[in-house]
């Protein structure tokens, strides 16, 4: 991830770059970054206690568990572009789990050693919603399982990109 802080007119803007899938290209944007209370208004009680206050949903209650139709899964506060529903699979944990993110520049993965785990926390790169998290025990090619909260996704039907 490329992040720049620029110095326009007083105010500090910080830029990332990101992949976007309509254009099909890396594009720089600016990064996103609200308030709790703008975020509550945003969002749902149940959306903001998962994507700001870092919570989990209860395992098989997300609405895209059986989603496999072709499209992307996308960002609840900020729209951006994370996951193809190609890449999503079964895992049995009661979560959507991915085995690759659509970019590694559109997700973040910090330590995360709270309730008493050691595991990589799996974040939005432009608003730094969180997301889920993620673990070396996915299927093949990468290996990797991104388990993520569906609440912190929306999901947009390909066509409609």
């Amino acid at each position: 991830m490329c992040t720049q802080i620029m110095n326009i007119g007083g105010a500090d803007i910080t830029t990332v770059q990101i992949y976007d899938a309509k254009q099909n290209k890396v594009v720089t944007v600016d990064k996103i970054e609200k308030s709790d209370a703008e975020w509550k208004k945003l969002l749902t009680p149940e959306q903001y206690e998962i994507t700001t206050r870092k919570e989990t949903e209860a395992p098989g209650t997300c609405p895209f568990g059986e989603a496999h139709q072709p499209g992307i899964f996308q960002c609840v506060r900020c729209g951006t572009d994370l996951f193809r529903s190609s890449v999503k699979f079964e895992s049995g944990t009661g979560w959507p789990s991915y085995y690759e993110p659509i970019s590694p520049l559109n997700v973040l993965e910090q330590l995360d050693r709270s309730l008493g785990m050691v595991r990589m926390e799996v974040l939005c790169a432009r608003c730094g919603s969180h997301l889920g998290h993620s673990f070396d025990d996915g299927p093949p090619p990468t290996g990797k399982r991104y388990c993520i909260n569906g609440l912190a996704l929306k999901f947009v039907p390909e066509g409609k990109i």
